[in-house]
């Protein structure tokens, strides 16, 4: 289990080691005072990591419920299936009697000699040109203890390129002060920004509630930012769906994330991202 997404994230084991405790503070959550759906994602895994002793292959949470800020979280971890390489578990965490999030994972590790990657990177510029994508929020939040800015493609200028990669996609340098190991639960907390993404396809400021997030993870890779590349398949009856590929600065490809989110319009906000004009 990685040490610094427990202490990034504030998960706390207990006597039972099946069980484990997030209190719920405003460093993961949203700028509404709820808990972060990635966050808590992310939490899961590190319990589940923790509880088996094996690093996670994939993991799907759906969400059920809100959790406030100020509330504790209880985690609980069942072993379904263990065998000698793979691990099936569930996690299911909730405040009080209210459930909030419901996680199924794979984890493990097998011998194969094919180690292989398939997508290119995207070509940008590295994380420290682009333009800084603003808070989202102005309260104490997740937001604020992010460092993130919009990555601009290669042979475009930056600062006043198109913030878009093209239709559906765009790409977001993203660095965790304190959460650089490249973990699962640090994977999943990334993982929770094709929301965002669905903003940007749309061109229009949206506020969207994930209902899903499932992380597919390749390996564990330190890295000081992260390249998220995000891919919004489309937008239909309220709900969007899309993708996102996650890389280190290295050029690693790390994780792959998708999600559904109800999509709302967001009446009487600026939009922030800077937009080609030309």
């Amino acid at each position: 289990m990685s040490d610094q997404a427990r202490t990034w994230l504030g998960l706390e084991p207990t006597h039972n080691p099946y069980r484990w405790i997030l209190p719920i503070t405003q460093g993961i959550c949203t700028g509404h005072r709820f808990l972060f759906g990635g966050c808590g994602l992310g939490a899961a895994l590190a319990a589940l990591e923790g509880t088996t002793g094996r690093p996670v292959v994939w993991a799907t949470a759906q969400y059920l419920s809100y959790a406030p800020a100020g509330q504790v979280l209880d985690l609980d971890v069942v072993v379904a299936v263990e065998g000698r390489k793979t691990t099936q578990a569930r996690v299911t965490g909730h405040v009080g009697g209210t459930e909030i999030l419901t996680v199924n994972a794979a984890l493990g590790g097998r011998d194969h000699p094919a180690e292989q990657r398939f997508p290119d990177m995207p070509s940008v510029h590295p994380a420290h040109v682009g333009p800084e994508r603003e808070p989202f929020s102005d309260t104490d939040s997740l937001s604020n203890r992010l460092d993130q800015r919009w990555a601009v493609p290669v042979g475009q200028e930056p600062g006043k390129g198109s913030i878009r990669f093209g239709p559906g996609r765009t790409a977001l340098w993203t660095h965790m002060p304190g959460l650089t190991d490249g973990s699962a639960a640090g994977l999943a907390v990334l993982g929770d920004f094709v929301p965002m993404g669905i903003s940007v396809a749309l061109d229009e400021p949206t506020m969207s509630n994930s209902l899903d997030n499932t992380l597919r993870v390749f390996a564990a890779e330190p890295s000081e930012w992260f390249l998220l590349d995000i891919n919004i398949e489309g937008v239909a009856r309220g709900f969007g769906h899309g993708f996102v590929h996650i890389w280190s600065e290295s050029g690693a490809l790390l994780a792959i994330g998708s999600q559904s989110a109800m999509v709302r319009r967001r009446p009487g906000d600026e939009w922030p991202p800077p937009r080609r004009t030309a």
